[in-house]
């Protein structure tokens, strides 16, 4: 692709993007019709990552919503997720690409069959290559750019970090035997943390920040509503409450995310149940904590305490 056609490309996203996220509000409020709730600062700090355009890195405790933000952009946008899950170990080829080993293979075998020959140039070319993640979101054509969810990014190592800052700053990658692959349309980025372990400085510069906390109790049964409309409205504010108790200890060792929450309301109202009780909640707690600990050390505060039937 040529240096004209791809600022053309860009330019291009670049119009799309501003008519389908004028400013944070219109943002927030297609994020919204999407499904997701998204405050006045996530709004802006999305609308950011969008415009600028800059990679947006967000932390918050697991379970505040942080790759659902990122899903939900996507959906605004009408463009694809690709999403690169980190782990321990991850290194730069399964993120970028590998070759098509056993086509190759297949491809040789078939060529000497006919009494032809292959050259290496024969066998590395796009029709074998195998795009992971990242060369897939640089690649994307357009017109919209494709969102990279770079997921639990503290879960990497130190290398797999210094790999991915250069391929944010460059918006490319070289394959030896294709030469560099720039991207015509950057795609939007959104790398997610949660704190596991401190990231560099050098990421964290490269990228616009923001937070995303527990949302507070009343925004909590929004979304809990949202998600299960059958739930009657005394029943969310319940849950929503028991949940802020639960956030209020601190030996709990896994605080209740929105996820949990969505999941408890869902089988509350499966099982009919119009109000939060000590018997409804005792027989669902392993919907909203999963360690047994945390289990013990609600039943030794007592399960009235939980729904609010006693200031135990």
């Amino acid at each position: 692709m040529s240096a004209e056609s791809g600022l053309s490309a860009q330019a291009e996203a670049s119009s799309a993007l501003a008519w389908a996220a004028p400013d944070p509000g219109a943002l927030g409020a297609a994020l919204d019709r999407a499904g997701y709730l998204a405050d006045a600062g996530l709004s802006t700090a999305l609308f950011l990552a969008l415009r600028l355009p800059q990679p947006l890195l967000l932390e918050g405790e697991p379970g505040v919503g942080k790759t659902e933000a990122a899903k939900a952009l996507a959906a605004v946008l009408d463009s694809p997720l690709i999403r690169l899950q980190c782990y321990d170990g991850l290194d730069a080829a399964e993120a970028l690409y590998e070759w098509n080993y056993p086509r190759q293979l297949l491809s040789i075998r078939l060529a000497e069959s006919r009494g032809e020959a292959l050259t290496e140039a024969d066998l590395f070319t796009d029709e074998y290559l195998l795009r992971r993640p990242v060369l897939a979101a640089l690649t994307h054509p357009g017109p919209m750019p494709a969102v990279l969810l770079i997921d639990e990014i503290d879960r990497a190592d130190d290398d797999f970090e210094a790999f991915l800052l250069e391929v944010l700053a460059d918006t490319a990658v070289t394959i030896p035997e294709l030469g560099t692959v720039r991207a015509a349309v950057a795609p939007i980025v959104v790398l997610t943390s949660n704190r596991t372990r401190d990231l560099h400085d050098a990421l964290k510069r490269r990228c616009l920040y923001h937070w995303i906390d527990y949302p507070d109790t009343e925004r909590l049964v929004e979304i809990v509503r949202r998600h299960a409309p059958e739930a009657p409205y005394d029943l969310a504010a319940d849950v929503a409450a028991a949940v802020r108790r639960l956030r209020g200890l601190q030996q709990v060792q896994k605080a209740p995310g929105i996820a949990e929450s969505i999941d408890w309301i869902s089988a509350l109202a499966l099982l009919g149940v119009p109000r939060l009780d000590a018997d409804a909640a005792g027989s669902t707690l392993g919907l909203l904590l999963k360690y047994r600990e945390d289990h013990e050390l609600v039943r030794e505060r007592g399960i009235g305490w939980l729904v609010g039937a006693s200031d135990a």
